[in-house]
């Protein structure tokens, strides 16, 4: 018994803890990398254009002769013959539908595609045998292995220094494929010396397709977990600011999305993007007509805020709590459950920040959307309130108390999803001990809190509780029948009573001393 006991207590938080208040992308990354639709995709394969399509026979059995011609002619001493049938190669790899990567491999002329990218004297071969392995190296995993394995990688890197720039930008996107690939390719590119020259490509270039290409590598160079060594990507950061000042909806689009990839770690990469000085043109970006534009920088936006208090007042700063509350009615899912992820971790700052977004009058909508049937969206506008009642003031809860906070709390006791039940309880752990306050400071007889539970038959719900398999949430409703509803909860002993850190943060609040404590109906 003396061991139930003790592990009980263990479980009582005083209010909602600090370290699951900031919520980094963890718990959420599987999910957000299931919507490509507005991501960039990681691979991307270069079609022929329509005149060269034309010329395409798709028949498979006329594409088989072909390919076998090509292949012949790949490994003559013809240089010429050479150029006709790597061309040949690649437009087989171009067409639109089903590609014959497959079999380019299984005939062995990788290698000699391969071999190519050396040929200095002859930037028109190594631009047809560069195009060809790009497009092998967009398929499959293991397709992609076959261009590794073969020493590509490095021949690549050498090429983003060549005089032509058609083979530069066929490096660069065949290094981009590489890398999007997986995390392991991701850092046989970067460990191959990649960064230096590329940036050089993007400083330098006059051309928007080089560009546009070499930010889409740059941001599959730091895409990814674990994450690419800090060491080598930080250097990127400056040449991306430059790039989010960019007209074209693409390239901007790209530069977003590394940082957003940069910015999804310890506080020490938030740091960076903040020293970049990009804070507020990503704010900025929230309100971009393009949601290929916008949904990047409010994932930057938003994993800047999962840093420490110092970090998202430098967002706040910049003015982003008008930006997100238009947000909130985006007609985008995703949006309004980022947006809301946003504003949790916003809340779970200190109570200047708190006051922020109450001041704002975002807080009504976000709890409306808290009774959303979406439930992605309800859990995210629940902790965007409870973060906030955990550690506002007396004042600030009572402000959101006001504003029918109880009520959503106490529906949340019916979730069947274990995390929001138990942070439902956490918080509503903090509203009793706020009416416990208020009983006392206006002499009433019954804490009002408890009372209004009674009316919304929210009290049925805690003791219901009792009976759930979970023993995290078993004991914490155990704790609260015990200790505000004189009820015992038979079989345990009753457990002292322990403030909470946010009566201990308001302690000095003054509430009125007249007029009872109203709460919205």
């Amino acid at each position: 018994m003396e061991g139930r006991i003790e592990e009980r207590r263990k479980t009582f938080k005083k209010a909602v803890d600090p370290i699951d208040a900031r919520r980094k992308r963890e718990d959420m990354n599987m999910q957000l990398r299931k919507q490509t639709k507005d991501e960039q995709m990681m691979k991307r394969r270069q079609i022929a254009n329509t005149a060269e399509s034309e010329q395409i026979v798709s028949a498979p059995a006329v594409a088989d002769s072909r390919l076998s011609e090509a292949i012949f002619g790949v490994n003559t001493d013809d240089q010429e013959k050479q150029l006709v049938c790597t061309q040949q190669i690649r437009k087989l790899l171009s067409v639109e539908k089903d590609p014959p990567i497959q079999q380019v491999i299984d005939s062995g002329v990788i290698p000699r595609l391969i071999a190519f990218l050396s040929v200095k004297e002859r930037a028109d071969l190594q631009f047809e045998a560069a195009w060809a392995l790009t497009n092998v190296a967009s398929g499959s995993p293991e397709q992609t292995a076959a261009v590794i394995n073969n020493g590509a990688v490095p021949l690549f890197v050498g090429l983003l220094s060549s005089p032509n720039a058609d083979v530069q930008e066929q490096a660069v996107w065949a290094l981009g494929n590489i890398a999007g690939d997986s995390v392991a390719c991701r850092d046989l590119v970067l460990s191959n010396g990649i960064m230096q020259p590329l940036l050089h490509l993007i400083q330098t270039t006059s051309s928007s397709s080089l560009t546009k290409n070499a930010t889409w590598t740059l941001s599959n160079l730091c895409r990814g977990k674990p994450q690419p060594a800090f060491h080598i990507v930080v250097s990127a950061l400056d040449t991306l600011a430059a790039l989010l000042r960019s007209s074209d909806v693409e390239t901007l689009t790209d530069a977003c999305w590394a940082f957003s990839y940069f910015s999804d770690g310890p506080n020490q990469n938030i740091d960076a993007v903040i020293k970049a000085g990009v804070a507020s043109r990503l704010v900025e970006l929230l309100e971009h007509p393009s949601p290929l534009v916008q949904t990047p920088a409010l994932r930057c936006v938003g994993n800047i805020v999962t840093g420490d208090d110092k970090q998202t007042q430098v967002i706040l700063e910049c003015n982003v709590l008008s930006h997100l509350v238009n947000l909130l009615s985006s007609p985008k899912k995703v949006t309004r459950k980022e947006t809301c992820w946003t504003i949790s971790n916003i809340t779970a700052g200190n109570q200047s920040q708190i006051q922020a977004v109450l001041n704002s009058g975002m807080m009504k909508h976000i709890i409306e959307l808290a009774k959303a049937t979406d439930f992605d969206v309800r859990k995210e506008a629940s902790w965007a309130f409870c973060n906030a009642i955990s550690g506002g003031s007396d004042t600030q809860v009572k402000e959101l108390l006001g504003m029918g906070v109880l009520e959503v709390v106490c529906e949340l006791l019916s979730l069947t999803d274990s995390r929001m039940v138990k942070l439902a309880l956490e918080t509503l752990e903090v509203i009793l001990r706020f009416g416990e306050s208020v009983k006392k400071q206006q002499s009433l007889e019954q804490n009002p809190v408890v009372e209004r539970m009674e009316e919304l038959d929210a009290i049925a719900k805690v003791e219901s509780l009792q009976e759930d398999k979970n023993d995290d949430i078993y004991n914490h409703a155990a704790r609260l029948l015990t200790s505000y509803f004189d009820l015992e909860d038979e079989g345990a002993d009753p457990l002292p009573n322990v403030s909470t850190s946010a009566f201990q943060q308001g302690a000095n609040v003054a509430l009125a001393p007249t007029g009872g404590f109203n709460f919205a109906h």
